[in-house]
């Protein structure tokens, strides 16, 4: 697939657990509540949920996977991918305007801004849901199944790829998203990942990238 297709996404319904647990909050008080759903009504208009993809035929060569747009040898991202022929790989983000909140609210209100961080984090992973189950329902119409998507950063899976990732995506003129030489990437709010295609449903696996990454001491691990 050599185009670069874009998608604009209708506002995913909000999680609030989610949003919960990625403050680091347990407390279901009305005080929280209404803290984030304030913040939730200041940053909910000015929300963009924009994402852009390609698909590339794929083959594992010896300790390598050949991903057509770069070679890896890494082994949780192979782990991953065992019995694929193809990924999606995709670029998506909610916008910079999540991020001028973070830096407004972190002078202002510390707990304003910690609400805002979740959110954005909460938006972004809601957003790359929506698509996965996008995928999910037109290759499943052609037989085919989809592995967890898999991010630059995870397990041994270099960041480095990010370079290979924004130079076949060209998400800067799609969909406002850059890198930096840090390979951070603005607005932050952004994600990068490869989903596998795989024509069978490999050991039933479910859309957990925990599943495959090492990191076990992560706060965000389900």
């Amino acid at each position: 697939m050599d185009c670069i297709f874009t998608k604009t996404y209708h506002e995913p319904e909000f999680n609030i657990k989610e949003i919960l647990r990625y403050m680091g909050c347990s407390d279901e008080s009305g005080e929280v509540l209404s803290l984030i759903n304030q913040c939730i009504a200041e940053i909910r208009p000015k929300l963009a949920y924009r994402l852009c993809y390609r698909q590339f035929t794929i083959e594992q060569k010896g300790d390598f996977w050949d991903l057509s747009f770069v070679s890896t040898n890494s082994k949780d991202l192979g782990n991953n991918l065992k019995g694929c022929t193809s990924i999606i790989l995709f670029a998506a983000t909610i916008g910079i305007e999540i991020d001028r909140l973070i830096a407004k609210y972190g002078k202002l209100s510390p707990s304003k801004a910690l609400c805002f961080q979740a959110i954005g984090a909460e938006r972004i992973e809601s957003l790359c849901n929506s698509f996965n189950n996008d995928m999910k329902s037109l290759l499943g119409e052609k037989g085919l199944f989809l592995r967890p998507r898999f991010s630059p950063g995870y397990g041994d899976f270099s960041l480095e790829v990010q370079k290979n990732i924004f130079r076949v995506l060209e998400p800067g003129k799609k969909i406002g998203v850059s890198l930096n030489d840090s390979l951070l990437m603005s607005p932050s709010k952004s994600v990068t990942a490869i989903i596998g295609v795989s024509p069978c449903n490999y050991l039933s696996i479910a859309n957990r990238q925990c599943d495959f990454c090492r990191k076990n001491d992560c706060s965000y691990r389900r």
